[in-house]
């Protein structure tokens, strides 16, 4: 028709796609305590009243006025498992994951960050005789070096591979690169990419993605039905940041907001989940994270990667999902199908450390458990106790490298008590969590302190 334009979400939508509702313009506050809370908006939350995003997994039809004509889902998430074997499920995602891996990379220069984890790890197997594939990893300066499991994963492969630190205090240079990338949709110090975006253009045409496959191939097996109340409080566990409700509540109060942030948030959730018509807790829960965590939070950083080079994601393919669905949740527990591919492709991948399981692979990680993990327990402990003796505490997470340290520190003050921040969040509320961080615990409250920077941030460029 005459004016009308379409858009059709993909069922794990890659990028935010905006819309424009006729209600009142202002910022929503509501929506941005549930960010507060969480670290992602809820749903089609956005910062603003007047301004939505698409939902997953749906055709709209926009007027010519780019109002929302028509919308019609095309897909529910579902569990529907087939009476299949282990080996038939594993040949059919051999086959389907391979297919999607080379409709996406074929012809071209593959960039393909590699971690100590599963899902990378199945694309480079199956990306292992590509013509040209370039690999890379990165580890935290003084941290675990997980570029190490990498490497061995490569060179096993037979492929290049690149290695890299995330250095100290790299987020200041790139804070408002890195604000137009994601407009503030995500905080700063989870896209780590982001300290080597000058570095991706140099090796490849096209980076294959490895997001979300831990979610889509991982669950709790067949016969888990918890009841309502056991399912929300699985989601609030999981999706609350340490020190994120404290963070909510006192936003709530503090712009004067009805009733309680607690109380609203957590019936938002209750409404979310009552929307899957999924009775396998397992399943259901996969549907909750594919819904409302994988758009609105992972996604919104690909944007990073796609600032240097086109993207793809083998495990977003709308076939992968639909593919999950069908699948007996006892296969996808404990990761199960991936393991089996890696096995079945590469002997030598496969005795390679898994790091979520270290110092064990994926042939023995079952031994993961007291007694048979004690010694490397203890080994790690006394070398970080070493390591903070000397002056090099052991790094874990990219905040302490973003925010610790006088140069680090200086320049987050900057932006919390200097840019005018005070215009959306009181100084008051400012100095309470800023001082917690600081004074009293730096880790429950470092989740605070990232959404108020982004906050911040968020205010000097886009809030007038």
């Amino acid at each position: 028709m005459k004016g009308s334009t379409y858009i059709k979400t993909g069922i794990i939508p890659e990028k935010q796609h905006y819309y424009k509702v006729q209600t009142s313009r202002g910022l929503d506050l509501k929506a941005i305590c549930c960010y507060a809370a969480t670290g992602f908006f809820l749903e089609d939350d956005t910062f603003w009243k007047h301004q939505k995003v698409l939902k997953p997994a749906t055709d709209y039809e926009f007027d010519s006025q780019g109002q929302v004509k028509n919308k019609t889902p095309y897909f529910q998430w579902h569990y529907n498992p087939r009476i299949i074997s282990f080996e038939q499920a594993l040949d059919e995602f051999e086959h389907l994951f391979e297919t999607i891996i080379s409709e996406q990379t074929k012809g071209k220069k593959v960039i393909l960050p590699l971690s100590g984890g599963l899902d990378s790890r199945t694309q480079a197997v199956a990306l292992a005789k590509h013509s040209h594939l370039q690999t890379y990893s990165y580890s935290f300066k003084n941290g675990y070096p997980e570029s190490r499991i990498s490497k061995r994963i490569a060179n096993a492969l037979g492929v290049p591979f690149t290695s890299m630190e995330v250095p100290k205090g790299y987020l200041w240079d790139a804070i408002e690169d890195l604000a137009e990338i994601n407009q503030c949709y995500s905080d700063f110090c989870n896209p780590r990419q982001m300290a080597f975006v000058d570095q991706y253009a140099e090796i490849g045409e096209v980076f294959s993605l490895g997001h979300w496959g831990d979610v889509l191939f991982d669950g709790m097996g067949e016969d888990v039905q918890w009841t309502t109340e056991e399912e929300l409080n699985w989601v609030l566990k999981k999706v609350v940041k340490k020190g994120g409700m404290e963070l909510a509540t006192r936003l709530w109060e503090s712009w004067g907001l009805d009733g309680d942030f607690e109380s609203y948030f957590m019936e938002r959730i209750k409404g979310l989940l009552s929307n899957i018509d999924i009775d396998n807790t397992s399943a259901k829960l996969r549907a909750f994270k594919s819904l409302y965590w994988a758009p609105r939070w992972t996604s919104v950083n690909l944007g990073v990667f796609e600032s240097v080079a086109p993207i793809t994601l083998p495990y977003y393919d709308n076939r992968m999902c639909e593919f999950i669905c069908t699948i007996p949740e006892e296969y996808l527990k404990d990761r199960k199908l991936q393991i089996a591919y890696i096995q079945r492709k590469s002997k030598k991948v496969a005795n390679i450390t898994w790091h979520q399981q270290k110092p064990f692979n994926l042939n023995n990680y079952h031994w993961n458990r007291t007694p048979y993990n004690l010694p490397y327990r203890v080994i790690s402990k006394i070398e970080r106790e070493l390591r903070a003796v000397v002056g090099r505490p052991h790094v874990a997470r990219n905040w302490e490298l973003q925010f610790l340290g006088k140069e680090n520190d200086q320049q987050l003050q900057g932006w919390l008590f200097e840019s005018g921040f005070d215009k959306l969040v009181s100084k008051e509320v400012i100095q309470e969590f800023y001082t917690n961080f600081k004074m009293k615990d730096a880790v429950w409250y470092s989740h605070s302190v990232n959404m108020l920077l982004t906050l911040a941030v968020f205010n000097k460029k886009f809030g007038s």
